[in-house]
């Protein structure tokens, strides 16, 4: 089985060089009746746009990278409003505890009115 993969393979393999070299041909004739530019003048456009190209990525980094900076900094500033808040709204839970404490420690120390009436 596997041979006979391996030459399924191969003979695709065959197939797509041959109409590779028949595309390259015919491209490489279609070229000979146009008249070529030089190739210095190409190479040339050719490095002059890849380096806009490489330029413009960068520029396109750059702002990603500041977008992820204050991206970060505005979480940052959430995370730490957020444990302010934990913190006060713990404090005032505590505040509030003791309140009803003592509001419920002022009671029972109160005498009943019903038995102040009575007497």
């Amino acid at each position: 089985e596997l041979w006979i993969s391996l030459e399924e393979h191969q003979d695709a393999l065959e197939l797509i060089m041959s109409k590779y070299r028949k595309q390259m041909l015919q491209l490489l004739q279609g070229r000979k009746g146009e008249e070529p530019e030089p190739l210095l003048e190409v190479h040339q456009d050719n490095c002059v746009e890849i380096e806009s190209q490489i330029n413009r990525i960068f520029e396109m980094g750059e702002v990603m990278r500041k977008a992820v900076q204050v991206d970060d900094d505005q979480f940052f500033k959430v995370q730490e409003k957020l444990a302010q808040l934990e913190l006060e709204n713990k404090e005032l839970r505590e505040l509030l505890s003791i309140s009803k404490e003592s509001i419920e420690v002022g009671k029972e120390e109160l005498p009943d009115d019903d038995t102040q009436v009575t007497k």
